[in-house]
Protein backbone atom coordinates (compact mmCIF):
# COMPACT_ATOMS: atom_id res chain seq x y z
CA UNK A 1 0.00 0.00 0.00
CA UNK A 2 2.90 2.05 -0.11
CA UNK A 3 5.59 2.11 -2.50
CA UNK A 4 8.54 0.22 -0.60
CA UNK A 5 11.26 0.91 -3.13
CA UNK A 6 11.54 4.58 -2.83
CA UNK A 7 11.16 4.19 1.49
CA UNK A 8 13.17 6.09 3.25
CA UNK A 9 11.47 6.78 6.30
CA UNK A 10 8.43 4.69 7.49
CA UNK A 11 6.10 5.58 10.84
CA UNK A 12 3.40 3.83 11.42
CA UNK A 13 1.09 5.87 13.65
CA UNK A 14 -1.76 4.68 15.22
CA UNK A 15 -4.08 5.57 13.03
CA UNK A 16 -2.12 3.53 10.28
CA UNK A 17 -1.57 5.96 8.48
CA UNK A 18 2.23 6.01 7.03
CA UNK A 19 4.61 9.20 6.58
CA UNK A 20 7.49 8.55 4.06
CA UNK A 21 10.32 10.68 2.36
CA UNK A 22 11.03 9.44 -1.35
CA UNK A 23 14.67 9.56 -1.87
CA UNK A 24 17.35 8.43 -4.66
CA UNK A 25 20.58 6.29 -4.88
CA UNK A 26 23.72 7.68 -4.09
CA UNK A 27 26.19 7.69 -7.01
CA UNK A 28 29.85 7.92 -7.29
CA UNK A 29 31.88 7.53 -10.07
CA UNK A 30 34.35 4.78 -8.71
CA UNK A 31 34.06 2.03 -6.44
CA UNK A 32 36.67 3.06 -4.03
CA UNK A 33 34.86 6.12 -3.56
CA UNK A 34 31.76 4.20 -2.93
CA UNK A 35 33.08 2.16 -0.59
CA UNK A 36 34.52 5.00 1.68
CA UNK A 37 31.36 6.72 1.69
CA UNK A 38 29.70 3.20 2.49
CA UNK A 39 32.03 3.23 5.79
CA UNK A 40 31.35 6.79 6.45
CA UNK A 41 27.53 6.89 6.94
CA UNK A 42 28.07 3.52 8.93
CA UNK A 43 30.66 5.72 11.39
CA UNK A 44 27.99 8.54 11.28
CA UNK A 45 24.74 6.25 11.89
CA UNK A 46 26.72 4.29 14.49
CA UNK A 47 27.41 7.61 16.39
CA UNK A 48 23.99 8.68 16.92
CA UNK A 49 22.88 4.69 18.33
CA UNK A 50 21.08 3.54 15.62
CA UNK A 51 21.78 0.01 14.78
CA UNK A 52 22.77 -0.60 11.05
CA UNK A 53 22.55 -3.68 8.64
CA UNK A 54 24.82 -3.36 5.91
CA UNK A 55 23.31 -5.44 2.73
CA UNK A 56 25.80 -7.02 -0.11
CA UNK A 57 25.16 -9.28 -2.70
CA UNK A 58 28.13 -11.51 -2.47
CA UNK A 59 30.47 -12.81 0.17
CA UNK A 60 33.79 -10.82 -1.44
CA UNK A 61 32.31 -7.57 -0.87
CA UNK A 62 31.11 -8.49 2.98
CA UNK A 63 34.79 -9.60 3.63
CA UNK A 64 36.06 -6.53 2.18
CA UNK A 65 33.73 -4.30 4.03
CA UNK A 66 34.44 -6.22 6.77
CA UNK A 67 38.54 -5.25 7.11
CA UNK A 68 37.79 -2.03 6.19
CA UNK A 69 35.81 -1.41 9.22
CA UNK A 70 38.50 -3.26 11.50
CA UNK A 71 40.95 -0.75 10.24
CA UNK A 72 38.46 1.87 11.44
CA UNK A 73 37.87 -0.03 14.79
CA UNK A 74 34.27 -0.82 14.21
CA UNK A 75 32.85 -3.27 15.98
CA UNK A 76 30.66 -5.54 13.48
CA UNK A 77 29.17 -9.27 12.54
CA UNK A 78 29.44 -10.64 9.10
CA UNK A 79 26.71 -13.20 7.78
CA UNK A 80 27.26 -14.85 5.04
CA UNK A 81 27.18 -18.63 3.62
CA UNK A 82 30.84 -19.18 5.69
CA UNK A 83 29.08 -18.16 9.03
CA UNK A 84 25.71 -19.40 8.59
CA UNK A 85 25.59 -21.55 11.74
CA UNK A 86 26.13 -17.94 13.84
CA UNK A 87 22.95 -16.82 11.60
CA UNK A 88 20.51 -16.94 14.93
CA UNK A 89 22.64 -15.10 17.19
CA UNK A 90 23.85 -12.80 15.18
CA UNK A 91 20.06 -11.87 13.81
CA UNK A 92 19.15 -11.71 17.80
CA UNK A 93 22.21 -9.04 18.28
CA UNK A 94 21.38 -6.99 15.35
CA UNK A 95 18.87 -4.69 16.87
CA UNK A 96 20.62 -3.28 19.62
CA UNK A 97 21.87 0.28 19.58
CA UNK A 98 25.33 0.91 17.43
CA UNK A 99 25.43 -2.96 16.02
CA UNK A 100 26.68 -2.98 12.77
CA UNK A 101 25.89 -6.29 10.67
CA UNK A 102 27.35 -6.95 7.44
CA UNK A 103 24.76 -9.60 5.76
CA UNK A 104 25.16 -10.73 1.77
CA UNK A 105 21.22 -11.21 0.75
CA UNK A 106 19.80 -10.55 4.02
CA UNK A 107 16.34 -10.47 2.61
CA UNK A 108 13.58 -12.87 3.01
CA UNK A 109 15.21 -14.46 6.17
CA UNK A 110 11.71 -14.77 7.32
CA UNK A 111 13.06 -13.16 10.72
CA UNK A 112 12.43 -9.67 11.65
CA UNK A 113 15.02 -7.31 13.37
CA UNK A 114 13.63 -7.34 17.07
CA UNK A 115 14.72 -3.31 17.76
CA UNK A 116 15.80 -2.53 21.17
CA UNK A 117 14.31 1.08 22.92
CA UNK A 118 17.17 2.90 23.07
CA UNK A 119 17.27 1.86 19.26
CA UNK A 120 14.11 3.54 17.76
CA UNK A 121 14.42 6.30 19.79
CA UNK A 122 17.40 7.00 17.88
CA UNK A 123 15.13 6.60 14.58
CA UNK A 124 15.19 2.35 14.23
CA UNK A 125 17.59 0.50 11.85
CA UNK A 126 18.77 1.61 9.31
CA UNK A 127 19.72 -0.11 5.88
CA UNK A 128 22.91 0.68 3.99
CA UNK A 129 22.91 -1.16 0.15
CA UNK A 130 26.20 -1.40 -1.19
CA UNK A 131 25.12 -2.12 -4.98
CA UNK A 132 22.23 -2.68 -6.67
CA UNK A 133 20.88 -6.03 -7.22
CA UNK A 134 19.85 -7.33 -10.51
CA UNK A 135 16.43 -8.01 -9.52
CA UNK A 136 14.31 -5.25 -8.33
CA UNK A 137 12.41 -7.67 -5.67
CA UNK A 138 15.55 -8.25 -3.47
CA UNK A 139 16.24 -4.45 -3.72
CA UNK A 140 12.74 -3.98 -2.28
CA UNK A 141 12.99 -7.19 0.45
CA UNK A 142 16.02 -5.38 1.66
CA UNK A 143 14.82 -1.67 2.12
CA UNK A 144 11.74 -3.66 3.45
CA UNK A 145 14.01 -5.44 6.72
CA UNK A 146 13.48 -1.86 8.30
CA UNK A 147 10.44 -0.24 9.11
CA UNK A 148 8.44 -3.47 10.41
CA UNK A 149 5.30 -3.39 12.22
CA UNK A 150 5.57 -0.20 13.16
CA UNK A 151 9.04 0.21 13.75
CA UNK A 152 11.09 3.37 12.37
CA UNK A 153 13.29 3.16 10.29
CA UNK A 154 15.57 4.37 7.11
CA UNK A 155 17.17 2.77 3.81
CA UNK A 156 19.79 4.00 1.33
CA UNK A 157 21.65 2.54 -1.42
CA UNK A 158 25.36 3.56 -2.65
CA UNK A 159 26.37 2.86 -6.46
CA UNK A 160 29.06 3.12 -8.26
CA UNK A 161 29.13 3.44 -11.97
CA UNK A 162 31.95 1.16 -12.10
CA UNK A 163 29.47 -1.98 -10.69
CA UNK A 164 28.41 -4.36 -12.94
CA UNK A 165 24.61 -3.53 -13.50
CA UNK A 166 26.07 0.17 -14.33
CA UNK A 167 28.67 -0.62 -16.26
CA UNK A 168 26.72 -2.78 -18.90
CA UNK A 169 24.04 -0.40 -18.79
CA UNK A 170 25.50 3.22 -19.94
CA UNK A 171 27.88 4.23 -17.16
CA UNK A 172 30.23 5.14 -19.93
CA UNK A 173 27.35 7.94 -21.06
CA UNK A 174 26.61 9.01 -17.54
CA UNK A 175 30.50 9.33 -16.68
CA UNK A 176 30.39 11.91 -19.62
CA UNK A 177 27.50 13.79 -18.51
CA UNK A 178 29.03 13.73 -15.07
CA UNK A 179 32.52 15.37 -16.51
CA UNK A 180 30.22 17.66 -18.92
CA UNK A 181 28.57 19.11 -15.99
CA UNK A 182 32.25 19.90 -14.02
CA UNK A 183 31.37 16.97 -11.30
CA UNK A 184 34.33 16.93 -9.15
CA UNK A 185 35.90 13.41 -8.15
CA UNK A 186 34.40 11.93 -5.06
CA UNK A 187 31.12 14.19 -5.49
CA UNK A 188 27.74 12.18 -4.78
CA UNK A 189 25.20 12.24 -7.62
CA UNK A 190 21.41 12.09 -6.36
CA UNK A 191 19.61 12.77 -9.42
CA UNK A 192 16.12 10.89 -10.37
CA UNK A 193 17.65 10.33 -14.42
CA UNK A 194 20.20 8.04 -12.30
CA UNK A 195 17.34 5.93 -10.68
CA UNK A 196 15.65 5.96 -13.85
CA UNK A 197 18.11 4.27 -15.01
CA UNK A 198 19.08 1.82 -12.90
CA UNK A 199 15.59 0.56 -13.07
CA UNK A 200 15.56 0.56 -16.89
CA UNK A 201 19.05 -1.49 -16.01
CA UNK A 202 17.17 -3.75 -13.54
CA UNK A 203 14.13 -4.32 -16.03
CA UNK A 204 16.45 -5.31 -18.82
CA UNK A 205 18.46 -7.95 -16.73
CA UNK A 206 14.64 -9.38 -15.47
CA UNK A 207 13.56 -10.13 -18.70
CA UNK A 208 16.42 -11.57 -20.22
CA UNK A 209 16.50 -14.18 -17.02
CA UNK A 210 12.78 -14.98 -17.82
CA UNK A 211 13.38 -15.92 -21.20
CA UNK A 212 16.17 -17.90 -19.99
CA UNK A 213 14.05 -19.33 -17.64
CA UNK A 214 11.48 -19.55 -19.51
CA UNK A 215 13.74 -21.44 -22.66
CA UNK A 216 14.82 -23.68 -19.98
CA UNK A 217 11.36 -24.80 -19.40
CA UNK A 218 10.70 -25.27 -22.73
CA UNK A 219 13.62 -27.69 -23.23
CA UNK A 220 12.66 -29.33 -20.06
CA UNK A 221 9.36 -30.06 -20.93
CA UNK A 222 10.77 -32.51 -24.09
CA UNK A 223 12.40 -34.60 -21.63
CA UNK A 224 9.25 -34.55 -19.30
CA UNK A 225 6.84 -36.02 -22.03
CA UNK A 226 9.04 -38.92 -22.39
CA UNK A 227 9.64 -39.00 -18.36
CA UNK A 228 6.09 -39.84 -17.90
CA UNK A 229 5.88 -42.44 -20.42
CA UNK A 230 9.09 -44.60 -19.01
CA UNK A 231 7.76 -43.40 -15.59
CA UNK A 232 4.37 -45.22 -16.53
CA UNK A 233 5.33 -48.38 -17.36
CA UNK A 234 7.85 -48.29 -14.52
CA UNK A 235 4.67 -47.92 -12.10
CA UNK A 236 2.72 -51.10 -14.24
CA UNK A 237 5.84 -53.04 -13.50
CA UNK A 238 6.23 -52.29 -9.82
CA UNK A 239 2.71 -52.73 -8.94
CA UNK A 240 1.85 -55.48 -11.64
CA UNK A 241 -1.70 -54.73 -12.43
CA UNK A 242 -0.80 -53.50 -15.92
CA UNK A 243 2.12 -55.40 -16.58
CA UNK A 244 0.92 -58.74 -18.94
CA UNK A 245 -1.17 -56.48 -21.08
CA UNK A 246 2.30 -54.37 -21.49
CA UNK A 247 4.10 -56.72 -21.98
CA UNK A 248 1.42 -58.40 -25.08
CA UNK A 249 1.61 -54.61 -26.14
CA UNK A 250 5.82 -54.90 -26.19
CA UNK A 251 4.96 -58.65 -27.84
CA UNK A 252 2.98 -57.08 -30.88
CA UNK A 253 5.45 -53.81 -31.53
CA UNK A 254 8.39 -55.78 -31.87
CA UNK A 255 6.77 -58.54 -34.15
CA UNK A 256 5.44 -55.07 -36.26
CA UNK A 257 9.36 -53.88 -36.21
CA UNK A 258 10.48 -57.01 -37.68
CA UNK A 259 7.67 -57.26 -40.43
CA UNK A 260 7.87 -53.99 -41.53
CA UNK A 261 11.87 -53.81 -41.23
CA UNK A 262 11.96 -56.49 -43.91
CA UNK A 263 10.66 -55.85 -47.42
CA UNK A 264 8.85 -58.69 -49.10
CA UNK A 265 11.60 -60.74 -51.35
CA UNK A 266 13.36 -63.35 -51.29
CA UNK A 267 17.08 -61.98 -49.82
CA UNK A 268 14.72 -60.43 -46.77
CA UNK A 269 12.83 -63.43 -46.27
CA UNK A 270 16.29 -65.15 -44.52
CA UNK A 271 16.97 -61.91 -42.77
CA UNK A 272 12.99 -62.07 -41.53
CA UNK A 273 14.08 -65.44 -40.12
CA UNK A 274 17.04 -64.83 -38.33
CA UNK A 275 15.60 -61.68 -36.66
CA UNK A 276 12.40 -63.92 -35.45
CA UNK A 277 15.47 -66.60 -34.19
CA UNK A 278 17.57 -63.70 -32.43
CA UNK A 279 14.92 -62.15 -31.01
CA UNK A 280 12.08 -64.94 -29.89
CA UNK A 281 14.16 -68.24 -29.98
CA UNK A 282 12.28 -69.99 -32.05
CA UNK A 283 11.68 -70.93 -35.94
CA UNK A 284 9.06 -69.27 -37.74
CA UNK A 285 6.71 -71.43 -39.47
CA UNK A 286 5.77 -68.48 -42.26
CA UNK A 287 7.13 -70.10 -45.55
CA UNK A 288 8.87 -68.35 -48.30
CA UNK A 289 5.83 -68.11 -50.44
CA UNK A 290 3.57 -66.91 -47.67
CA UNK A 291 5.86 -64.22 -46.78
CA UNK A 292 6.07 -62.90 -50.41
CA UNK A 293 2.21 -62.81 -50.56
CA UNK A 294 1.05 -61.41 -47.14
CA UNK A 295 1.72 -57.33 -46.32
CA UNK A 296 3.63 -56.45 -43.28
CA UNK A 297 0.75 -56.37 -40.88
CA UNK A 298 -0.43 -59.35 -41.92
CA UNK A 299 2.76 -60.74 -41.17
CA UNK A 300 2.83 -58.80 -38.15
CA UNK A 301 -0.57 -60.51 -36.97
CA UNK A 302 0.55 -63.99 -37.76
CA UNK A 303 3.93 -63.78 -36.40
CA UNK A 304 2.72 -62.38 -32.75
CA UNK A 305 0.24 -65.18 -32.92
CA UNK A 306 3.07 -67.63 -33.24
CA UNK A 307 4.93 -65.35 -30.13
CA UNK A 308 2.40 -65.69 -28.13
CA UNK A 309 2.11 -69.81 -28.80
CA UNK A 310 5.33 -70.03 -28.08
CA UNK A 311 5.88 -68.08 -25.08
CA UNK A 312 2.53 -69.62 -23.32
CA UNK A 313 4.24 -73.20 -24.00
CA UNK A 314 7.91 -72.17 -22.60
CA UNK A 315 5.82 -70.98 -19.62
CA UNK A 316 4.28 -73.70 -19.15
CA UNK A 317 7.09 -76.03 -19.24
CA UNK A 318 9.33 -73.84 -17.10
CA UNK A 319 6.48 -73.97 -14.49
CA UNK A 320 6.44 -77.82 -14.43
CA UNK A 321 9.69 -78.35 -14.11
CA UNK A 322 10.12 -75.76 -11.05
CA UNK A 323 6.97 -76.85 -9.67
CA UNK A 324 8.73 -80.32 -8.01
CA UNK A 325 11.70 -78.07 -6.50
CA UNK A 326 9.50 -75.63 -5.12
CA UNK A 327 7.65 -78.16 -3.54
CA UNK A 328 10.39 -79.50 -2.11
CA UNK A 329 12.18 -76.26 -0.64
CA UNK A 330 8.65 -75.43 0.77
CA UNK A 331 8.33 -79.11 2.86
CA UNK A 332 12.14 -78.38 4.06
CA UNK A 333 12.25 -74.76 4.55
CA UNK A 334 9.13 -73.84 4.20
CA UNK A 335 8.34 -72.78 8.12
CA UNK A 336 11.57 -69.99 8.02
CA UNK A 337 11.19 -68.74 4.04
CA UNK A 338 9.18 -66.63 1.97
CA UNK A 339 10.79 -65.45 -0.79
CA UNK A 340 13.61 -67.42 -3.21
CA UNK A 341 15.83 -66.26 -6.07
CA UNK A 342 15.32 -68.65 -8.90
CA UNK A 343 18.34 -68.15 -11.58
CA UNK A 344 17.16 -67.36 -14.83
CA UNK A 345 19.74 -67.19 -17.09
CA UNK A 346 19.33 -66.84 -21.39
CA UNK A 347 22.79 -67.94 -22.51
CA UNK A 348 24.73 -64.36 -22.15
CA UNK A 349 23.21 -62.47 -18.64
CA UNK A 350 22.01 -64.25 -15.76
CA UNK A 351 19.33 -62.34 -13.38
CA UNK A 352 17.64 -63.69 -10.10
CA UNK A 353 14.01 -63.86 -9.75
CA UNK A 354 12.77 -63.22 -6.61
CA UNK A 355 8.71 -64.78 -6.13
CA UNK A 356 6.98 -65.55 -3.39
CA UNK A 357 6.79 -69.02 -2.10
CA UNK A 358 3.84 -69.74 -0.93
CA UNK A 359 1.77 -67.58 -3.95
CA UNK A 360 4.01 -69.58 -6.42
CA UNK A 361 2.78 -72.78 -5.15
CA UNK A 362 -0.74 -71.80 -5.64
CA UNK A 363 -0.42 -71.02 -8.75
CA UNK A 364 1.34 -73.90 -9.87
CA UNK A 365 4.63 -72.67 -10.34
CA UNK A 366 3.23 -69.78 -12.67
CA UNK A 367 4.14 -66.81 -10.38
CA UNK A 368 7.91 -67.63 -11.93
CA UNK A 369 6.30 -66.16 -15.15
CA UNK A 370 4.89 -62.65 -13.81
CA UNK A 371 8.38 -62.26 -11.42
CA UNK A 372 10.37 -62.65 -14.64
CA UNK A 373 8.52 -60.37 -16.68
CA UNK A 374 8.54 -57.17 -13.40
CA UNK A 375 12.22 -57.87 -12.52
CA UNK A 376 12.94 -57.94 -16.45
CA UNK A 377 11.53 -55.15 -17.58
CA UNK A 378 12.48 -52.90 -14.51
CA UNK A 379 15.84 -54.18 -14.64
CA UNK A 380 16.13 -53.12 -18.81
CA UNK A 381 14.28 -49.83 -18.58
CA UNK A 382 16.25 -48.57 -15.35
CA UNK A 383 19.80 -49.78 -17.45
CA UNK A 384 18.61 -48.07 -21.00
CA UNK A 385 16.54 -45.06 -19.40
CA UNK A 386 19.96 -44.08 -17.35
CA UNK A 387 22.06 -44.12 -21.07
CA UNK A 388 19.19 -42.17 -22.70
CA UNK A 389 19.26 -39.62 -20.31
CA UNK A 390 23.07 -39.58 -21.24
CA UNK A 391 22.31 -38.99 -25.21
CA UNK A 392 19.80 -36.25 -24.27
CA UNK A 393 22.43 -34.36 -22.27
CA UNK A 394 25.08 -35.12 -24.88
CA UNK A 395 21.95 -33.67 -28.03
CA UNK A 396 20.88 -30.62 -25.99
CA UNK A 397 24.83 -29.55 -26.03
CA UNK A 398 25.07 -30.22 -29.51
CA UNK A 399 21.59 -28.45 -30.59
CA UNK A 400 22.99 -24.94 -30.28
CA UNK A 401 25.30 -25.23 -33.14
CA UNK A 402 21.61 -25.72 -35.49
CA UNK A 403 21.66 -21.36 -34.64
CA UNK A 404 24.44 -21.37 -37.26
CA UNK A 405 22.02 -23.53 -39.37
CA UNK A 406 18.90 -20.64 -39.04
CA UNK A 407 17.36 -23.40 -37.58
CA UNK A 408 15.61 -23.15 -33.75
CA UNK A 409 17.43 -25.11 -32.01
CA UNK A 410 14.69 -26.21 -29.44
CA UNK A 411 12.79 -27.51 -32.47
CA UNK A 412 15.96 -29.76 -33.87
CA UNK A 413 16.01 -31.11 -30.03
CA UNK A 414 12.50 -31.68 -30.22
CA UNK A 415 12.50 -33.68 -33.57
CA UNK A 416 15.77 -35.39 -32.37
CA UNK A 417 14.74 -36.16 -28.96
CA UNK A 418 11.81 -37.66 -29.96
CA UNK A 419 14.05 -40.04 -32.85
CA UNK A 420 16.15 -40.99 -29.89
CA UNK A 421 13.28 -41.88 -27.72
CA UNK A 422 11.91 -44.03 -30.42
CA UNK A 423 14.94 -45.75 -30.47
CA UNK A 424 15.28 -46.18 -26.92
CA UNK A 425 12.04 -47.53 -26.66
CA UNK A 426 12.41 -49.95 -29.52
CA UNK A 427 15.88 -51.34 -27.59
CA UNK A 428 14.19 -51.71 -24.37
CA UNK A 429 11.34 -53.34 -25.60
CA UNK A 430 13.72 -55.90 -27.66
CA UNK A 431 15.61 -56.65 -24.45
CA UNK A 432 13.00 -57.17 -22.30
CA UNK A 433 11.29 -59.59 -24.97
CA UNK A 434 14.59 -61.19 -25.96
CA UNK A 435 15.53 -62.16 -22.27
CA UNK A 436 11.79 -63.28 -21.18
CA UNK A 437 11.58 -65.81 -24.62
CA UNK A 438 14.83 -66.96 -24.67
CA UNK A 439 15.90 -67.58 -20.49
CA UNK A 440 15.19 -70.35 -18.77
CA UNK A 441 15.90 -71.70 -15.13
CA UNK A 442 19.83 -71.63 -14.89
CA UNK A 443 19.59 -74.60 -12.48
CA UNK A 444 16.88 -76.90 -11.15
CA UNK A 445 18.72 -78.18 -8.13
CA UNK A 446 16.70 -77.04 -4.76
CA UNK A 447 20.64 -76.10 -3.30
CA UNK A 448 20.68 -73.66 -5.94
CA UNK A 449 17.15 -71.71 -4.94
CA UNK A 450 17.70 -69.84 -2.12
CA UNK A 451 15.71 -67.75 -0.05
CA UNK A 452 15.60 -64.23 -0.78
CA UNK A 453 14.73 -61.52 1.92
CA UNK A 454 13.55 -58.67 0.05
CA UNK A 455 12.98 -55.02 2.11
CA UNK A 456 9.48 -53.51 1.95
CA UNK A 457 9.24 -50.24 2.26
CA UNK A 458 6.06 -49.86 1.89
CA UNK A 459 3.72 -52.77 1.50
CA UNK A 460 1.97 -52.32 -2.10
CA UNK A 461 5.44 -52.39 -3.03
CA UNK A 462 8.07 -55.80 -3.57
CA UNK A 463 10.44 -54.47 -5.36
CA UNK A 464 12.94 -52.07 -4.53
CA UNK A 465 15.15 -50.50 -7.57
CA UNK A 466 18.08 -51.14 -5.61
CA UNK A 467 17.24 -54.90 -6.77
CA UNK A 468 15.95 -54.11 -10.52
CA UNK A 469 19.06 -52.49 -11.29
CA UNK A 470 21.29 -55.25 -9.80
CA UNK A 471 19.82 -58.15 -11.62
CA UNK A 472 21.77 -58.04 -14.74
CA UNK A 473 25.17 -58.74 -14.79
CA UNK A 474 26.81 -59.86 -17.82
CA UNK A 475 30.10 -61.55 -17.23
CA UNK A 476 28.89 -63.42 -14.04
CA UNK A 477 27.49 -66.91 -13.49
CA UNK A 478 24.37 -67.30 -12.34
CA UNK A 479 23.50 -65.03 -8.62
CA UNK A 480 22.68 -67.23 -6.25
CA UNK A 481 21.96 -65.50 -2.75
CA UNK A 482 22.24 -66.60 0.14
CA UNK A 483 19.86 -66.93 3.08
CA UNK A 484 19.14 -63.77 5.32
CA UNK A 485 20.68 -64.82 8.31
CA UNK A 486 24.55 -65.83 6.28
CA UNK A 487 26.70 -63.76 4.29
CA UNK A 488 26.86 -64.23 0.56
CA UNK A 489 29.23 -66.79 0.06
CA UNK A 490 32.64 -66.16 -2.05
CA UNK A 491 32.90 -66.85 -5.69
CA UNK A 492 36.88 -68.58 -5.25
CA UNK A 493 38.42 -67.44 -8.57
CA UNK A 494 40.13 -69.82 -10.89
CA UNK A 495 43.59 -70.21 -10.20
CA UNK A 496 46.43 -72.25 -12.70
CA UNK A 497 48.87 -74.10 -10.44
CA UNK A 498 51.23 -73.39 -12.80
CA UNK A 499 51.73 -69.56 -12.23
CA UNK A 500 54.51 -69.35 -10.32
CA UNK A 501 54.66 -65.51 -10.32
CA UNK A 502 52.94 -62.60 -11.09
CA UNK A 503 55.30 -61.73 -14.53
CA UNK A 504 54.56 -65.18 -16.29
CA UNK A 505 52.62 -64.99 -19.24
CA UNK A 506 49.41 -66.83 -19.90
CA UNK A 507 46.28 -66.73 -22.47
CA UNK A 508 43.29 -66.11 -20.97
CA UNK A 509 39.40 -65.76 -22.32
CA UNK A 510 36.81 -63.97 -21.45
CA UNK A 511 33.04 -64.66 -21.26
CA UNK A 512 32.76 -62.64 -24.51
CA UNK A 513 34.81 -65.19 -26.85
CA UNK A 514 37.68 -63.01 -26.34
CA UNK A 515 40.97 -64.40 -26.09
CA UNK A 516 44.36 -62.95 -24.61
CA UNK A 517 47.75 -64.41 -25.77
CA UNK A 518 50.91 -64.39 -24.17
CA UNK A 519 50.27 -61.36 -21.59
CA UNK A 520 51.13 -60.83 -18.03
CA UNK A 521 49.41 -62.57 -15.64
CA UNK A 522 49.61 -60.03 -13.00
CA UNK A 523 47.88 -57.48 -16.17
CA UNK A 524 44.68 -60.10 -15.93
CA UNK A 525 44.68 -60.57 -12.77
CA UNK A 526 41.88 -58.66 -11.35
CA UNK A 527 40.01 -59.93 -14.64
CA UNK A 528 40.41 -63.55 -13.31
CA UNK A 529 39.83 -63.07 -9.69
CA UNK A 530 36.57 -61.52 -10.93
CA UNK A 531 35.86 -63.92 -12.90
CA UNK A 532 35.64 -62.10 -15.78
CA UNK A 533 37.86 -64.58 -17.72
CA UNK A 534 39.84 -67.61 -17.48
CA UNK A 535 43.21 -69.46 -18.27
CA UNK A 536 43.37 -71.51 -21.02
CA UNK A 537 45.81 -74.73 -20.72
CA UNK A 538 48.80 -74.29 -23.10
Amino acid sequence: FWDIYKLDVVVIPTNRQAVRKDMQDKVYKTTREKYNAVVEEIVELTSIGRPVLVGTTSVEISELLSRMLKIRNIKHQVLNAKLHQKEADIVAEAGKPGTVTIATNMAGRGTDIKLAPESKAAGGLAIVGTERHESRRVDRQLRGRSGRQGDPGSSQFFVSLEDNLMRLFGSDRIARLMDRMGLDDGEVIQHSMITNSIERAQKKVEENNFATRKRLLEYDNVMNSQREVIYKRRKNALFGERLPLDILNIIFDTCEDISFGTSQSADSFENFKLSVISTFGFVTAIEQEEFKKKNSGELAQKLFTEALDHYDKKSKHIADSTLPVLKDIFSTRGATIENVVVPYSDGRRQMGISVDLKKALQTNSFELKNSLERYSSLAFMDMGWKEHLRDMDDLKQSVHNASYEQKDPLLVYKFEGFELFKKFITKINQDIITFVFKSDVASHDADDVSEAKVERRKEKINLSKEEASSVLNNNRPPMSMSTSNQEQEKIMPLKSQKIANRNDRVTVQYMDGNIKRDVKFKTVEDDIQSNKCVILED
